[in-house]
């Protein structure tokens, strides 16, 4: 999800030069006997009166195998560490947010994943006061969003009318593209405080 007021809601990789043919003509025998010479041909050398072969080419599919399973381990390793942070904490997806949710801290991030939720009787930053489903099938256009954003201040108003007397602001939470393909079809509006309170804006 991302926020407003941060942005406009418009959502948003010489070689050497080869040898000549033939080999040169071998030196004349000795009157004794040389060492034998090693079998094989030195590196890079083709028989006599050939080209030098190229070495043989190793395959990559053993390697690309070996990284698509490094990958995949990292990937695992990534979505463990996520699922135990939100398990193990007060962390709360922010599409699973309910009205009357407290929030330690708002964030200062574009895009948010997830919210520090606590218990409204301690110290926080924000409180979530309305959660407006956004209709249709596609993704909806910079216009509507906006529509659902300036909806937020009077649903502000609805939820606790005296909170707009007061040093309260709104922050607004909508679905990108991409979340939205995930399933996220809703607006969080959220007030925030700024000194923290304790208590709920209703009182």
């Amino acid at each position: 999800m991302v926020t407003w007021p941060s942005g406009d809601p418009n959502p948003q990789y010489g070689h050497q030069p080869p040898q000549p043919y033939g080999a040169p003509p071998p030196p004349p025998p000795l009157p004794y006997q040389q060492y034998p010479q090693p079998y094989g041909q030195p590196h890079g050398q083709g028989p006599a009166g050939y080209p030098p072969q190229s070495p043989p080419k190793k395959s990559r599919k053993g390697l690309i195998i070996v990284l698509s399973v490094v990958g995949a381990l990292v990937l695992v390793g990534i979505l463990a560490v996520v699922a135990a942070a939100i398990f193990f904490s007060d962390r709360v997806v922010a599409t699973d947010v309910e009205v009357g949710s407290c929030i330690a801290d708002v964030p200062d991030s574009s895009r948010v994943v997830t919210l520090p939720t606590v218990d409204c009787n301690e110290p926080h930053g924000g409180e979530v006061y309305a959660v407006l489903d956004l209709p249709g099938d596609a993704y909806p256009d910079a216009s509507v969003l906006r529509d659902y954003q300036n909806r937020c201040p009077e649903e502000l108003a609805a939820y606790a009318p005296d909170a707009l007397e007061g040093d309260v602001g709104v922050y607004v939470l909508y679905p990108t593209e991409e979340t939205w393909d995930a399933g996220d079809r809703v607006v969080t509006c959220i007030a925030t405080l700024d000194p923290k309170r304790t208590g709920t804006l209703r009182g």
